[in-house]
């Protein structure tokens, strides 16, 4: 080649790369989104969690504590390295002759339906002392939609009171139903609450059986329930993180969206401040993602590159979005991504701040090692290690 024009288009790319220098080296430097949690990956590890909850009359305090920490559980699953991505299920059981015997909620990364579901759950019926735990466990294991994944964690915990039946006929028994479990990789655990002597046993065979862990907990079980001076502002701000969805998509889509805005609703109107401010630590945590944003949301697929919003059909758009000439539609869009990363933010701060007054709360008062919040972090952390997911510190609360 010509020296001279070698030496030309040398200096044309010289030229090029100062050009360019400031605006790569503020990014270099920091980019805000660099901050918030990444989407959710099919590449992460996988936790797949079912409760199976006795909702029968004397549980009624075990249940509010479910509705009460379900959150910090999740984000205590959640809290992994490598960052699972993480799906819950629930399985309310009673007895034969009660108003139902079982009610399945099949496992989902939209945590505000499940939560939805499970503010539905009240305590009642009962009578005679067993309650029907062999259908209950049967339920988890093969009525719920386990991942395919080899590697997942996959673990029951079986939360109750009483004892199973063993004397109805044409079901099938722990033994049985927990060498299933075990020939599909899922882990049972039981939680004893209360201290009933006829159910210690069959308590204990079930943990064996199921390759997990047995523990007790107090009637009301015996978690670490605390208000904080930030759970009113984190409530707030996720409330308006929510606003931040916009879905597109065909009628399906658009219609399954809907129903999780509904759940999400009722979360708003029906849980406790205190409960709502949990929602937000995990939604803000980068395992919360999924439940965060939902599926065919708009302003993350245009900020992913996901979708080009001057490709996509008027039909699919959201109505909001409709009326509006293209320029306003991709201001409207940016608008709503650069409030949701502010707001993130935000959340995240104030999350940090709620666990150091948590953290100095609990310690004031002496620790919590023998909460359900301690016991259930102890046996996810041993127990996930096999799928790779390593835990630190203690469970969030």
């Amino acid at each position: 080649m010509n020296t001279k024009l070698t030496g030309l288009i040398l200096f044309a790319l010289t030229l090029a790369a100062v050009a360019a220098y400031p605006s790569l080296n503020t990014r270099l430097i920091h980019d805000p989104r660099d901050d918030l949690p990444p989407i959710a990956s099919e590449n992460r590890p996988r936790i797949d969690v079912v409760f199976v909850l006795d909702t029968t009359g004397s549980m009624g305090g075990l249940i509010q504590t479910a509705k009460d920490k379900i959150w910090s559980i999740a984000r205590t699953m959640a809290s992994a390295q490598p960052t699972p991505d993480i799906r819950i299920g629930l399985v309310a059981y009673r007895d034969r002759g009660d108003e139902y015997v079982t009610q399945v909620v099949d496992l989902s990364s939209d945590l505000d339906s499940v939560y939805a579901r499970l503010m539905d759950f009240e305590a009642n019926g009962g009578g005679d002392t067993p309650e029907s735990v062999n259908e209950a466990l049967a339920d988890a294991v093969h009525k719920v939609s386990w991942s395919q994944d080899p590697e997942a964690y996959q673990v029951i915990f079986l939360v109750g009171d009483a004892p199973p039946h063993m004397d109805y006929q044409g079901e099938s028994r722990y033994p049985q139903i927990l060498a299933e479990a075990r020939e599909r990789g899922i882990v049972v655990n039981t939680i004893q609450c209360g201290d009933m002597p006829i159910t210690m046993e069959p308590w204990q065979q079930i943990a064996s059986l199921g390759a997990g862990r047995f523990f007790q907990v107090e009637q009301a079980g015996g978690a670490v329930v605390y208000s904080t001076p930030f759970d009113a502002d984190m409530a707030s701000l996720s409330a308006r993180l929510d606003s931040t969805r916009l879905y597109y998509g065909n009628r399906e889509e658009i219609g399954r969206m809907a129903g999780k805005m509904a759940a999400t609703d009722k979360l708003h109107r029906e849980a406790s401040v205190e409960s709502l401010a949990r929602r937000g630590a995990f939604n803000a945590s980068p395992a919360g993602t999924a439940n965060r944003l939902g599926e065919k949301d708009l302003v993350e697929a245009v900020r992913s590159g996901k979708v080009n919003l001057s490709d996509l059909d008027d039909e699919v758009l959201p109505e909001s979005l409709k009326p509006l000439p293209p320029a306003e539609q991709e201001a409207v869009v940016a608008r709503l991504g650069d409030e949701r990363d502010a707001l993130t933010r935000q959340i995240r701060d104030l999350a940090e701040k709620r666990d150091d007054y948590l953290a100095k709360k609990i310690a004031e008062e002496g620790g919590a090692v023998e909460s359900l919040d301690q016991k259930i972090f102890d046996t996810v952390s041993t127990q996930a290690a096999k799928a790779g997911l390593t835990y630190e510190g203690g469970p969030d609360y």
